[in-house]
């Protein structure tokens, strides 16, 4: 299921939008060094929350890693941010998605919106080996697109040489380094994803080597297409490049080397991925439902997933999500917001720093449970490496609040931004208010909080899955 969290990252997605927005919006040279740095430091927070996972298998990993190295509480906070993080990244797609569209063949974004929605929608209630083909396919055709771009870029580099500045050090003391940070960091989120279907793996491992492939994977492609962008129009250049309307970044690239048909078939596969995108976090989202649902956390019929011992999909989950998606979709269409500019940048970016904030949170929750859970494992995996991530993780968290401002496009002085950070932690302070409540009312309830895992293969689909 490592095909999750590749697809849930989008590499398309990255390639003509994050690594293009990045140059364009910070003015650094050295995107691709800061995109090595940030994958080691989420690299480093990825081995707390794998080794969590191992042992405490569970379709809301957030909510079982904190519950189980904490508390209760911090465990239904974490399952709360975790919803409106993961829900956030997810409808920012319909966004991207029916812009993309409208550029391209004409009509209303929102329109675009809903049909990707009622695609999404019934996929979203099928089997999940189903959803399994459509993203591997669709990620193929994509590093298939990204392959030859890279090697349009080297083929004909700008000044006839090929140019190492992207992995200068020298280049990471300018201005815009912490909003580059914080988009490179936004570009991996989604790497998380396959600890959601540890549930419907026939091996206890799987999860570790599918998130950890997966981020050191994209880690390198999304490294080595940002200096390929570099090397392809002059490091000097590919800023103000990125940044002109008329630059066309990447298709430009892919036109010179390849010819005219690449433009439409790499626009086409950009929308195949957007889809997938959608696919991959509704399914995760459909999980942490049905999974705190099960438990009494969340209304039980949200548990609903089918008729029969062997179910393919957590059905109650996945209605709930997409009714989410609906509403703030023709909310977002009723206010007439913009559909990149706003609903896009503004939920991803809600989205990645939630996730953010749960990879230091399962960090901690690791260290805290290393006379626990942890004890069989070497103080590496329980303590060094968790501490190292939440210290280099705090520092790319404040890169991301403090530079979350310009990175939505906020004038000086407004505050607006600074909503987000409020709202994860409304979203955490909430779930810890639920969990005291269900300790008082439902104590029951309260003491089964990530006990839930009635079997193997709790959500299993028709056809196993293995990583």
């Amino acid at each position: 299921m490592g095909v999750f969290g590749a697809a849930a990252s989008a590499p398309m997605v990255v390639l003509v939008g994050g690594i293009v927005a990045t140059y364009a919006s910070t003015q650094v040279t050295t995107v691709p060094l800061v995109f090595l740095l940030v994958g080691g430091v989420v690299a480093l927070l990825l081995v707390g929350y794998t080794a969590m996972s191992r042992q405490v298998p569970h379709a809301a990993a957030y909510y079982a890693i904190l519950t189980r190295g904490l508390n209760r509480r911090w465990g239904v906070a974490g399952g709360a941010v975790a919803l409106v993080a993961y829900n956030a990244i997810q409808i920012s797609l319909y966004g991207l998605l029916g812009a993309t569209l409208a550029s391209l063949i004409g009509g209303s974004w929102w329109v675009w919106a809903g049909v990707g929605l009622i695609m999404v929608a019934v996929l979203g209630v099928r089997a999940v080996a189903l959803s399994t083909m459509l993203l591997a396919t669709v990620l193929a055709g994509s590093l298939v697109i990204i392959v030859l771009f890279v090697a349009s870029a080297l083929a004909d580099p700008a000044g006839g040489t090929l140019s190492w500045e992207g992995f200068a050090a020298s280049g990471l003391g300018v201005s815009g380094i912490g909003g580059a940070v914080a988009l490179c960091l936004a570009a991996l989120m989604g790497v998380d994803a396959p600890a959601s279907f540890a549930e419907e793996s026939r091996d206890s491992s799987g999860v570790t080597r599918a998130v950890f492939a997966g981020v050191l994977f994209l880690t390198v492609v999304y490294a080595g297409t940002a200096w390929a962008m570099g090397v392809a129009v002059g490091p000097d250049n590919v800023a103000a490049v990125a940044a002109d309307p008329d630059g066309g970044l990447p298709f430009s690239v892919l036109e010179q080397g390849l010819g005219g048909f690449m433009t439409p078939l790499a626009q086409m596969m950009l929308i195949f991925a957007i889809v997938t995108s959608l696919l991959a976090f509704h399914n995760v989202v459909a999980r942490y439902v049905f999974a705190m649902a099960r438990e009494g956390v969340l209304p039980a019929a949200l548990a609903r997933s089918g008729s029969g011992t062997r179910v393919s999909a957590p059905i109650g989950g996945s209605l709930l999500q997409t009714g989410i998606a609906a509403v703030v979709v023709v909310v977002f269409a009723a206010l007439h917001a913009d559909p990149v500019a706003t609903l896009f940048t503004w939920l991803s970016t809600l989205g990645a720093l939630g996730l953010l904030c749960l990879l230091l949170a399962a960090s901690v929750a690791a260290v805290g449970a290393r006379n626990g859970l942890l004890s069989g494992v070497g103080a590496g995996t329980s303590v060094i490496a968790p501490l190292c991530g939440v210290a280099l993780g705090a520092v790319v968290l404040g890169a991301m609040v403090i530079n979350v401002g310009s990175l939505l496009g906020a004038a000086e002085g407004s505050w607006s931004p600074f909503l987000l950070p409020l709202i994860i932690a409304a979203a955490a302070i909430c779930g810890s208010l639920w969990a005291g409540a269900l300790r008082r009312s439902r104590p029951e309830v309260y003491q089964g909080i990530s006990q839930g895992r009635p079997d193997t293969h709790a959500v299993p689909d028709d056809v196993g899955v293995t990583f």
